[in-house]
């Protein structure tokens, strides 16, 4: 477990070298005294283990730029994976001031230790107005934009993995549909690239109107042969008919039959309720899966900020034996 007495720590993303795994993780001073304010002061810390439960704290990894800059602001969340010329390259969510933060982007950077980071690529990747939400702020009018539901764009938390048939690269996006109810707009982002530099926008991978408003922090997985997508989504964000069946937000997962999608998120099962936020799973030393996730509220509804020791998961299996549902193993 990972709890810094004087940051808060929420989302976060992994790296396995073989030797050591490395988190990296949105922290704010805990001297804003209000943890609603943490995230328009976020960099992205950095900590290292041998076991997953057990951290030392390096050096941040991430801050803002000096602007102007698409991250002059605050740094959000990413991932990382290490690229064919053995560099490792990190992809994350920038908010510049300019617009006021509320336009999200995604950029990278590179590093050869994992310690030092430097900028990998001029390209920033941002959404398309053809199939997503997307705020302008030079215009007058935009119809598309939810004002009253999100004070955002949503356009973050890039996860990056090889396309499996060896056809480059794919990056899943938290992104809203630009049609629909507010709290029915969240799919599942997409974006496709040849050599990690240069990347194009495509439509989503997921339909709206599956009952959320956003799918954060995904990531997509094989677990035990069978693909599977995680993502994280509150209650407050769910659709109304959701929050009236008594949902609760939380992690939650989607079985698939690829890893590349789509992916039908009407079938999402939660994995944790409100307790644990962003999760992610990761094979251990053991070659066993595991989920850890940032420790969202406590017993009494407060924000904790911190990072869980691993848990234990698989499939729950139907009466034909077929890989239905992920959950955590006691």
């Amino acid at each position: 477990m990972l709890i810094l007495p004087d940051a808060w720590t929420w989302d976060f993303w992994l790296a396995d070298t073989g030797d050591a795994f490395h988190a990296f993780y949105l922290r704010a001073s805990r001297a804003l005294l209000e943890p609603e304010r943490r995230h328009r002061r976020a960099g992205v810390g950095h900590a290292v283990s041998s076991d997953l439960r057990s951290w030392t704290v390096l050096p941040d990894a991430l801050t803002h730029a000096d602007p102007p800059a698409f991250d002059d602001l605050a740094t959000w969340t990413g991932s990382v994976l290490r690229a064919p010329d053995g560099r490792w390259r990190m992809f994350y969510t920038g908010l510049a001031q300019a617009g006021g933060g509320r336009v999200q982007r995604i950029g990278s950077v590179v590093s050869t230790d994992l310690i030092t980071w430097r900028p990998a690529s001029s390209e920033i990747v941002e959404a398309d107005d053809r199939w997503y939400e997307k705020v302008d702020l030079a215009a007058k009018d935009n119809a598309t934009w939810n004002d009253e539901a999100w004070n955002d764009e949503a356009w973050r938390d890039p996860w990056v993995f090889a396309d499996p048939g060896g056809a480059g690269w794919h990056m899943l996006i938290t992104a809203r549909a630009n049609h629909g109810d507010p709290y029915d707009r969240g799919v599942v982002g997409h974006a496709r690239s040849a050599d990690l530099q240069n990347w194009q926008v495509q439509p989503p991978l997921s339909r709206p109107d599956a009952g959320f408003g956003q799918l954060e922090v995904t990531q997509v997985e094989q677990v035990d042969g069978r693909p599977v997508l995680l993502f994280s989504c509150l209650a407050g964000e769910l659709s109304p008919a959701r929050r009236e069946r008594g949902q609760a937000g939380g992690i939650w997962s989607v079985p698939a039959d690829s890893i590349t999608g789509p992916f039908d998120v009407t079938r999402a099962s939660p994995l944790t309720g409100p307790e644990f936020y962003s999760g992610r799973i990761i094979r251990d030393r053991a070659g066993s899966w595991a989920l850890l996730a940032f420790l969202n509220l406590n017993a009494d509804g407060a924000f904790t900020g911190g990072l869980s020791d691993p848990m234990p998961v698989g499939w729950a299996t139907s009466s034909d034996g077929r890989r239905e549902r992920l959950e955590i193993r006691t």
